[in-house]
């Protein structure tokens, strides 16, 4: 770890640069969850996709990304987190290019897994470099600037996405982020490096298969459940379980990826907890969303991706400030009021419909489940942080991002199924827009149940949120 005496202000010159580097490089990850939503239709038209390719597209990077985002904070911890940061950085820009020039849906899906692969080096290295990086009392805003932006570069991606895919063609979607990644390498110079140092354990290789089985296997089912024999479900249900317990029991050992010891914290659990929730229904709403006004309301790719712009504009404003305001009240009311709001928002949403005029029909749902979400990210993030010790920065936020990551591949993979889409139901509007307001309808439940978890679980407890 780094010295206290070495710790960044975040105003002074050099914190400034190492925040920019941070929010660029998992920006670029978090960009390339949401940017592909927007493009899915055309990419499917143009590969010869079914909806449960275009799903894959989509949990491909996903599944990679959650499965494998405790190996990567796990490797950062060890051999250093500006180091295994840059690694997924630099592979995540040539997975790219290999995305921009796939021929078929199954190139396509595989290269999409290559980025999720890269995603999970550096995404977790982001949080855990600036709670290693920063002082503590620095902590509370760096964590806001970068939850402010982005959560912006997740919620602009349908918007980027609509743009790139009408002016200029779905492959550039993928090649942006070449640029990107060049640019956080570049100011990489200005990051210092940390690990922790008291770990000396032998690198936990039998968590991170388990708990790749396991999540690998449920993502699998529940996308291609329709297509598969009876007796092969029951099969791989009963495997995915096995390797879901081994992988808890696992996590018991010294040196494991992901201690339990951490979840003794009633507030590192109830966090985590309502990520589930919360990202899982996030993931599934902007899925959705941006087929239905596509497919149903007959928006273009860029109309449809600019129907978002609220999410961007207030969380870019109002981010920073939600973090140090929970920082001074706690995280227990914003985390619980927020996914009330998102819930809100999501009701009105659900009931878009053909012609939808945007004023009436889009923008009030978008402003409120923008205010909740900008609400509650940055006191989630400062909460799972605070919760856990310094030295195990990168594996508390590995484990936070794998959740969050893991409820919206779940979500995304067993929505459509769930509420009657399959196939090309996706095409045909009279299908897609009863799918469209059942699944609204059952992600409202999810953040309405994100919220209360937050509440229950986030009671005054003798454990300290200071960061």
């Amino acid at each position: 770890m780094t010295d206290e005496a070495d710790l960044l202000d975040v105003n002074s010159a050099r914190g400034r640069w190492t925040l920019a580097t941070v929010i660029i490089g998992s920006g670029i990850a978090l960009l390339d969850g949401t940017v592909v939503n927007i493009a899915v239709r055309t990419i499917g038209d143009d590969l010869g996709a079914g909806l449960s390719q275009v799903q894959w597209v989509l949990n491909g990077y996903l599944l990679a990304l959650a499965s494998l985002i405790l190996v990567g904070s796990s490797l950062g911890d060890r051999h250093g987190r500006k180091r295994v940061y840059l690694v997924g950085v630099g592979a995540f820009g040539v997975a790219s290019i290999m995305c921009a020039f796939a021929q078929t849906p199954e190139q396509l899906i595989g290269f999409r897994v290559l980025q999720g692969i890269a995603g999970a080096l550096l995404t977790p290295g982001a949080l855990a470099l600036i709670q290693a990086s920063f002082r503590h009392e620095d902590r509370p805003a760096a964590i806001g600037r970068w939850a402010g932006v982005t959560g912006v570069a997740a919620a602009i991606g349908p918007f980027v996405g609509g743009f790139l895919v009408e002016h200029a063609g779905w492959r550039w979607i993928f090649a942006i982020n070449i640029p990107l990644c060049i640019a956080v390498i570049v100011l990489s110079r200005h990051v210092p490096e940390s690990r922790d140092e008291d770990e000396r354990a032998p690198f936990d290789i039998v968590g991170a298969v388990l708990g790749t089985a396991s999540l690998g296997l449920i993502t699998y089912l529940l996308t291609s459940w329709r297509d598969l024999p009876g007796w092969l479900i029951a099969v791989g249900t009963l495997v995915a379980l096995l390797a879901g317990t081994a992988f808890v029991l696992a996590e018991r050992r010294p040196g494991a990826m992901a201690p339990v010891e951490l979840f003794a914290s009633r507030v590192f659990t109830a966090a985590n907890l309502m990520t589930f929730l919360v990202y899982g229904a996030l993931g599934a709403v902007l899925f959705l969303l941006v087929l239905q006004l596509q497919v149903t309301s007959g928006y273009s790719a860029l109309q449809a991706g600019l129907a978002t712009l609220p999410i961007t504009i207030v969380m870019l404003t109002f981010s920073s400030r939600a973090a140090v305001l929970a920082a001074r009240t706690g995280p227990r009311f914003p985390m619980s009021i927020g996914p009330m709001f998102c819930a809100a928002g999501v009701l009105l949403l659900s009931f878009i419909g053909r012609d939808a005029i945007y004023l009436v029909d889009v923008f009030p749902g978008m402003v409120l489940f923008a205010v909740g979400l900008t609400t509650l990210v940055s006191p989630l993030t400062t909460a799972v942080l605070a919760a856990a010790p310094d030295r195990h920065a990168g594996v508390a936020s590995g484990i936070n991002n794998a959740v969050a990551r893991a409820g919206s591949l779940l979500a995304v993979a067993a929505l459509p199924a769930v509420v009657g889409l399959s196939g090309e139901d996706y095409q045909r509007a009279s299908v897609l827009t009863a799918g469209f307001r059942h699944g609204q309808w059952l992600c409202a439940a999810l953040l309405i149940g994100g919220g209360l978890v937050s509440w229950y679980g986030l009671r005054a407890t003798a454990e300290t949120l200071e960061p």
